[in-house]
């Protein structure tokens, strides 16, 4: 009869790795059988010999410690909802505001493409580089950055000064303070977001042909215009 009742606990450690609703269902079911079979043990069990009590306590405690993962477990998916609609939510308030993010890449429109250059520290010295989507050097410039964010606006033409198509393009920037050390430049970019894209885990903005993922975003309502 032990045999049976540690079979029971058994089953509900293994049934506890499955999904939460099945779970809940047949832990049930087998804490209902080890019950039974407990109380026919304890009703035949040989006076002269009784049954070791540590054994069945272990497995209530066991079979308390599933429950409560069940719990815990059920509780850990509420809460993921939860998130997840809330995250939802304020994604879909980004449609049609100007955000600004982190990104290397901007859209080329109207003879323009505008990146954010944040600079960790003033670099007299900066080489700012624009690749194309096959990642040729299409332009590039030396520049004088000032500590903190600025704004650096592209005019569409490469060194022969031909205008270049409008599509996406992505930034490289190399910083160098007065003593030729190395300035951290970070850079981002801005834009209207047109719609939201929530297939994947996370909520990702559309923004042009470029997509920003909302953890990316670092302000709303920013301007778009250079400085």
């Amino acid at each position: 009869m032990a045999s049976g009742i540690t079979g029971a606990a058994s089953a509900a450690a293994t049934t506890s790795k499955t999904g939460s609703g099945t779970s809940a269902q047949e832990i049930a079911g087998n804490f209902t059988q080890f019950l039974t079979l407990l109380t026919t043990q304890l009703k035949n069990q040989d006076p002269l010999d009784p049954m070791d009590t540590n054994q069945f306590t272990q497995q209530l405690v066991q079979f308390a410690g599933v429950e409560q993962q069940l719990k815990a477990n059920d509780r850990l998916d509420s809460i993921l909802a939860s998130s997840k609609a809330a995250s939802t939510a304020s994604a879909t308030s980004y449609v049609g505001q100007t955000i600004e993010s982190t990104g290397i890449t901007a859209d080329l429109k109207d003879g323009a493409a505008t990146w954010t250059l944040d600079a960790a520290r003033a670099a007299p010295r900066a080489k700012v580089t624009i690749l194309d989507a096959k990642g040729n050097t299409v332009g590039q410039q030396d520049l004088s950055l000032n500590a903190g964010p600025q704004t650096f606006t592209w005019n569409g033409k490469n060194a022969a000064g031909i205008s270049q198509p409008a599509g996406t393009y992505t930034i490289k920037v190399v910083g160098q303070d007065a003593t030729g050390a190395t300035v951290t430049v970070e850079t981002g970019v801005s834009g209207k977001v047109s719609k939201v894209d929530l297939s994947g885990s996370e909520p990702v903005l559309i923004v042009g042909t470029a997509r920003v993922p909302l953890s990316s975003v670092k302000g709303v309502g920013l301007s778009t215009t250079s400085s």
